[in-house]
């Protein structure tokens, strides 16, 4: 079972755009952006299981320069893929 997840990044500063960029470049992140607010940098990943999950954040993800802390949280219901807010049922989340 394939699994998707949103992993919000804190970085040192100066290096949000630079992390942004070369997360993109990594298999299995899907994208990344930088962003304003509590976290610098959003990224969301899939990849087969848990187990490339873990591997992907703690062997690609910790490992560059200017990564100082994680938070991944992973998807556990699809949305309706286009922007709405509507899940599968047709209400408002």
């Amino acid at each position: 079972m394939r699994i998707r997840a949103f992993i919000f990044i804190e970085c040192t500063p100066g290096r949000p755009i630079l992390v942004a960029e070369a997360l993109t470049k990594v298999p299995g992140v899907e994208m990344a952006h930088a962003v304003t607010g509590a976290y610098d940098v959003i990224a969301f990943v899939e990849v087969e299981n848990l187990a490339a999950l873990g591997e992907l954040i703690s062997a690609r993800i910790h490992g560059y320069p200017g990564i100082l802390k994680t938070t991944t949280n992973v998807v556990v219901e699809a949305g309706a893929g286009n922007g709405s807010t509507e899940n599968a049922r047709g209400k408002h989340a």
